[in-house]
């Protein structure tokens, strides 16, 4: 299955030619074949495998079509495949299928189905229980499904037609597991079609999610929409689509109000120096070069957190989508298009494309705005799913930004571990490290009252005692070598706010 995930088919059908072997006519084997293979099938053996609904019945449904290749023979017309959701129901997606399941080039209203981005975003998305939220570019229907776990009602919208029907049908197909009643869907969800967050404008949502079409992709002067893939294609030069859609989200939240979304934006070829530097143009900090841009996009009143996952090339960039939409398959064409990408990003001097995840909060009045405006790039693997410790990190900041540091009485938690680093013979080590072994598992490096500080965090003291103590050691030992109390005060928040310390429980 995940070799499949990878668009290679081979080990799949190694295993159903295996399990065909005990069992010619298995039904398992005949509905993986037809909709995750895409494979040619008789009618009388999809009979067999469908009793109830038989082949007649698929095919008045438009799940199979007649297969050119022979009478008799009946191909998939979509992809099928199972899907679990949040509420451990086993769910049946339904979505067009992909590239390495037809020959040709992708149809440009193409529904896209389980890929890896939408299952990304949906691990990645904090699910606390919320009144109202809206599903951004729905699809078919993943996050949606997802949402209605932990939702009381779901808006989903979408410019293709084609995406909103498909999301009805699995709506209808799963509406026992998802708990909803297929007479009345209204009650739960709604579908409306239109661009981004147009169909709703002036409501108020509480968590909003968002797999857009964010790939940048050449525009042509002439070019016909119905040359877009619209899964994928936002319709606007550049990065402007998430751009734009980035600064209008808090228009459509309430207050206290979640955004979590995907999205890629464009690096100026200055920004990818290792020292490149931009400023907040809300708060004037200083935040890392790539993020020059995603600070911008966000306006007064909205904290964000941006997590950098990869940096692509104008190459390798262009080499992903081609490949995507199978595009390759004619040299040509392929070529072409190729240096259009490449023009394209030239035009605006762009030297990378940064992928990252996008959490966006409207301050509620009288809240703690902990999270504030936070850049980070994170490129290693991470535990998954990511949601849980999403979440309990915004607490965290919360947490942090309302405590009085010097009062706080704190641990280490148990994945935290430390590492030391010296030449043979060294009196002292070169470098302390202090490593994640969960969640987002950053790595710091360790100044030694730092490292004094950690290692004394064991709940007894509070981190003001800890810090005068551990100051004093070194003014004792080094006259005028360490920082101030105040200063390692500042690191021990900065500690507690990455997850390196945590909040001693009562009662611990």
């Amino acid at each position: 299955m995940a070799a499949l995930g990878r668009e290679y088919p081979v080990a799949a059908r190694r295993a159903l030619a295996a399990r065909e072997l005990e069992r010619p006519d298995d039904a398992l084997a005949a509905l993986v074949r037809l909709f995750l293979l895409a494979e040619d099938l008789p009618a009388e053996r999809l009979d067999a495998a469908l009793p109830r609904l038989g082949a007649e019945g698929a095919l008045e449904l438009g799940l199979i079509e007649a297969a050119p290749a022979g009478e008799g023979l009946l191909r998939a017309s979509i992809d099928l495949r199972p899907h679990a959701s949040d509420a451990d129901a086993e769910l049946w997606v339904a979505s067009d299928l992909g590239a390495h399941q037809r020959p040709g080039v992708l149809r440009h209203d193409h529904v896209l189905g389980i890929g890896q981005a939408s299952l990304t975003l949906a691990a990645a998305t904090i699910r606390r229980p919320a009144a109202r939220a809206l599903d951004v570019g729905v699809g078919c229907g993943i996050q949606t499904f997802h949402l209605l776990a932990h939702c009381e009602h779901v808006t989903a919208t979408d410019l293709s037609e084609r995406a909103l029907a498909f999301t009805r049908f699995n709506l209808l197909l799963n509406a026992e597991a998802l708990g909803l009643d297929p007479l009345d869907l209204g009650a739960r969800v709604r579908l409306l079609r239109g661009s981004l967050l147009e169909p709703v404008a002036g409501q108020e949502f509480d968590l909003v999610v968002s797999n857009p079409p964010f790939v940048i992709t050449p525009r042509r002067a002439g070019e016909d929409e119905g040359e877009r893939f619209t899964y994928r294609d936002g319709g606007m030069a550049g990065d402007t689509l998430v751009a734009s859609l980035w600064r209008d989200f808090a228009t459509v939240l309430a207050p206290g109000g979640t955004v979590q979304m995907l999205a890629n934006w464009e690096i100026p070829e200055a920004a990818l120096l290792d020292d490149a530097a931009a400023s907040d143009p809300v708060t004037g900090a200083e935040v890392p070069g790539w993020a020059g841009r995603p600070a911008a996009w966000t306006p007064e009143g909205v904290e964000a957190w941006v997590i950098q996952r990869d940096v692509e090339t104008p190459e390798g960039y262009a080499e992903t989508w081609l490949r995507d939409a199978s595009e390759t398959r004619d040299r040509a064409a392929s070529e072409l298009r190729y240096a259009q990408y490449l023009d394209d990003f030239a035009s605006r001097g762009v030297g990378g494309v940064g992928l990252g995840l996008v959490w966006l909060r409207r301050t509620a009045s009288g809240a703690p705005a902990g999270v504030g405006r936070r850049f980070e790039t994170i490129e290693h693997p991470v535990a998954q799913p990511l949601g849980p410790t999403l979440g309990e990190s915004v607490w965290r900041l919360d947490a942090v930004a309302s405590a009085q540091t010097e009062l706080v009485h704190a641990v280490v938690p148990d994945d935290v571990t430390v590492e030391t680093h010296s030449r043979p013979g060294d009196e002292h080590p070169q470098a302390i490290l202090l490593r994640q072994g969960a969640g987002l598992r950053r790595v710091r490096l360790l100044s030694t009252a730092e490292a004094g500080l950690v290692s004394a965090c064991d709940g007894e003291l509070p981190l003001g005692s800890i810090a005068r103590a551990v100051c004093a050691l070194l003014e004792a030992s080094a006259p005028g070598s360490g920082p101030s109390a105040e200063e390692l005060l500042a690191s021990a928040r900065d500690l507690l706010a990455q997850g390196f310390l945590r909040f001693l429980a009562p009662g611990e």
